[in-house]
């Protein structure tokens, strides 16, 4: 997955936004938040890219980015985080983080 990281999301991040969102299928935040970013991906048409990471599966990536809790969510912007948060937050404020982040 650590080369996949490096094309899916760094370099992919140079061409549009990507948010990738660290989760676990235990976690039921992570699964209370996932469908929300799905949504809002789908609805964004194409404006940005969501990309989601099994914690479980790849703790390699968990550690690399310094991620002690789940969900972790994290936007990627010219191969760096811009912006990031951590824990399930509602819809309204995943927009408002969103608009808020986003490049124009």
């Amino acid at each position: 997955m650590a080369d996949r990281f490096q094309t899916e999301v760094l370099d992919k991040s140079h061409d549009k936004p990507v948010v990738v969102d660290f989760w676990a299928p235990w976690c039921a935040p992570c699964r209370a938040l996932g469908p929300t970013l799905e949504a809002l991906a789908r609805e964004s048409g194409g404006r940005w890219r969501l990309v989601k990471i099994n914690t479980d599966r790849h703790p390699d990536l968990m550690r690399r980015f310094g991620i002690r809790g789940i969900p972790a969510v994290k936007l990627f912007v010219d191969g760096a985080v811009a912006a990031q948060f951590t824990g399930a937050l509602p819809e309204a404020e995943v927009r408002l983080w969103l608009d808020a982040h986003l490049p124009v």
